[in-house]
């Protein structure tokens, strides 16, 4: 009986183990993902924008502006969105289920797009991400205006 109970105790500590391990990699995985996205926002390569972001997409800026995958990749790529430099502080990653997460973090970026006057901005952004397959996919993100 007590060969049991330790047998049962041993399983049940190794699961535990194995639990954190695991939200433990999907939340680098989603870390990865957000690296990835702010990278290629600032030198825009169409493959890469085409497999970080989910066909649903729906991107809102401060602004009100709301852009879908189609537009937010034309957008980077013709420069009519032209950051120079994102910096991204003090992300937080909530996994949700096997498959969604939420990100947050503070976005500071000098920009300069086409026909617009260089600018800086300093925003609070709310991401979804969907994993798909193996990897993670943005599906939303609405960004605020950081209270000075």
């Amino acid at each position: 009986m007590i060969k049991r109970i330790m047998l049962l105790v041993a399983t049940f500590c190794s699961v535990a183990l194995v639990i954190p391990a695991s939200a433990a990699d999907e939340i680098a995985a989603i870390d990865a993902a957000a690296e990835q996205l702010r990278v290629v926002m600032v030198d825009p390569d169409k493959g890469r924008l085409e497999a970080l972001i989910a066909p649903e997409l729906s991107y809102g800026h401060s602004s009100g502006k709301v852009d879908t995958k189609e537009s937010l990749i034309d957008n980077l790529m013709t420069g009519a969105s032209n950051f120079s430099s994102i910096a991204i502080s003090d992300q937080r990653v909530q996994v949700v289920g096997d498959d969604i997460a939420i990100v947050r973090h503070t976005f500071v970026a000098d920009t300069h797009g086409k026909g617009k006057d260089p600018a800086r901005v300093n925003l609070k952004v709310l991401q979804i991400w969907k994993k798909k397959g193996s990897e993670w996919q943005l599906l939303a993100r609405q960004a605020v205006a950081a209270s000075a």
